[in-house]
């Protein structure tokens, strides 16, 4: 599995020199549109690559941040249901031993 995987980001890694060789090419980036540029022109010239690998970077992280903020019901659920557990265990063996009862059925009725 560890090979697959190997593998499988080594063939990623490929695809992207290849693309990013193949998309070399300068243009320009508007950082505002054409009405609003008057104001305050502000352009960059940057690789085809560049644009597009940032343009995925920024949206996998997007993507991971609105998740993790999505999940944090069921983390507080999880974290809830951890603690009533353990409150539940510790209130049994509290139980167990204040009753002075053995903890077996079985050996109860060996030592009548």
């Amino acid at each position: 599995m560890r090979t697959v995987k190997i593998l499988l980001l080594a063939l990623i890694l490929l695809v992207i020199v290849v693309l990013s060789l193949a998309n070399r090419e300068l243009v320009t980036l508007n950082l505002l549109p054409e009405g609003m540029a008057t104001l305050m022109p502000v352009s960059v010239q940057v690789p085809l690559f560049l644009v597009s690998l940032l343009s995925i970077l920024v949206g996998m992280i997007l993507g991971y941040l609105l998740e993790w903020l999505r999940e944090h019901k069921h983390r507080r659920r999880a974290s809830e249901h951890a603690r009533e557990a353990a409150r539940l265990s510790r209130e049994m063996h509290e139980l167990r031993t204040s009753t002075g009862k053995p903890e077996d059925e079985v050996l109860a009725l060996i030592s009548r």
